[in-house]
């Protein structure tokens, strides 16, 4: 089975002025999670997918995907964690609980707050994950990667060709990834910002899938008045 896990238990602090989540923050006439998850309905090589939120915001969540998306078996949602490991690793709990794992089970994790991701991406994603095991959507870096070891003076300028963009889908064969997190040290769990890097500290591949300059995360208020930019000029 091919599941979509989509991370939506940050609280949005680097939003600023507001209390609300910034999943759940209006982008055009919808919150922006429920564009994130429209793209993956639509999708019908994903059996189930997941969307993990904070604790006190999943009946609220159920009552937007009630509204806006309809009655949809296919989408379910349970409480995140506190880190986003933990959160990943309650999704695949759930889905080894409710429906099994074999060996050509895949996860396909994503930001809930990158709302402009494409089919293409998804498709590319399920089909690197299906061959590699693990596979990482970015683009390439496009401004010169500064490195400071101390963050007062250049350390290295290293070749701006090498470099990437990371972001998400990020997607796996779940026994692949289980397996993994379960060999983690704590001071391995304590560096960790994102599912692949999981696989680099273990020395697996993690191959690369074009991602799209327009498949922003939206962080900060900026990113979402780019956002609604993005969405006006989709619909003319």
């Amino acid at each position: 089975m091919i599941f979509a896990a989509i991370l939506a238990g940050g609280i949005g602090s680097r939003m600023g002025g507001t209390d609300t989540p910034k999943q759940f923050l209006p982008l055009g006439d919808r919150p922006v999670i429920i564009h994130t998850i429209e793209k993956f309905v639509i999708n019908n090589k994903i059996d189930k997918i997941i969307v993990l939120t904070p604790q006190n915001f999943i009946n609220h969540t159920i009552h937007l995907i009630d509204e806006y998306i309809g009655d949809n078996t296919n989408v379910i949602v349970i409480e995140g964690g506190e880190t986003r490991n933990d959160t990943l690793m309650n999704s695949i709990n759930y889905i080894d609980e409710n429906f099994g794992i074999d060996d050509d089970s895949i996860i396909i994790t994503h930001d809930s707050v990158r709302p402009f991701v494409t089919h293409r991406i998804i498709e590319d994603n399920i089909e690197a994950a299906k061959k590699y095991g693990a596979c990482d959507t970015v683009v390439p870096a496009t401004d010169t990667i500064v490195e400071s070891g101390d963050g007062i003076k250049i350390s290295n300028i290293p070749v701006r060709s090498n470099y990437y963009q990371g972001q998400t889908p990020q997607s796996f064969n779940i026994n692949k990834l289980s397996s993994l997190i379960n060999s983690l040290t704590d001071d391995e769990t304590n560096i960790l910002t994102d599912a692949c890097k999981i696989f680099t500290l273990k020395g697996e591949d993690v191959y690369l899938v074009g991602g799209e300059v327009t498949n922003i995360k939206i962080t900060y208020p900026y990113d979402l008045k780019l956002a609604n930019t993005i969405l006006e000029d989709n619909h003319d």
